[in-house]
């Protein structure tokens, strides 16, 4: 508490939590039974991880591969996918406010979505193509002519 530096302190109960103070800071609380079991090694180059402190040492480690593919799209759509979007959708006569509460996403989505800067979730494209019956996806095994 007093911030001297001391070579030995002491485990003290002051107001509910344990401090280790030097023997003039101890007077202030109650003192304490060092805890059972092995003690934490001192610092210094041959410090030694295995003991019950170090909560990194009991952590389960991850060793399973995380597949990259997973991550990727797995619809490919056509090059002109937004602007398909936003023709189905003035064709109804929707609003992007309209649109967006019709697909429970916020207007500002729709937005994006229908600029093209966005490409959104495959389930919210799918969402998009049978709210709106139309096709956004491209036949990948189909030759450009």
């Amino acid at each position: 508490m007093c911030g001297n530096d001391v070579t030995s302190l002491t485990p003290v109960r002051v107001e509910g939590s344990v401090l280790q103070l030097c023997s003039d800071c101890a007077k202030f609380g109650q003192p304490v039974a060092p805890p059972a079991g092995p003690a934490p090694p001192a610092r210094g180059p041959e410090l030694d991880y295995s003991g019950p402190w170090n909560r990194v040492a009991l952590r389960p480690r991850r060793t399973e591969e995380r597949d990259v593919f997973s991550d990727m799209p797995e619809i490919e759509l056509s090059p002109d996918w937004f602007q398909r979007i936003r023709h189905a959708r003035e064709r109804l006569g929707w609003t992007p406010e309209e649109f967006g509460k019709r697909l429970n996403e916020k207007k500002s989505l729709v937005l994006k979505v229908e600029s093209g800067s966005f490409r959104p979730p495959d389930a919210t494209l799918r969402k998009i193509e049978r709210l709106l019956k139309i096709r956004l996806t491209v036949d990948p095994n189909a030759s450009a002519t």
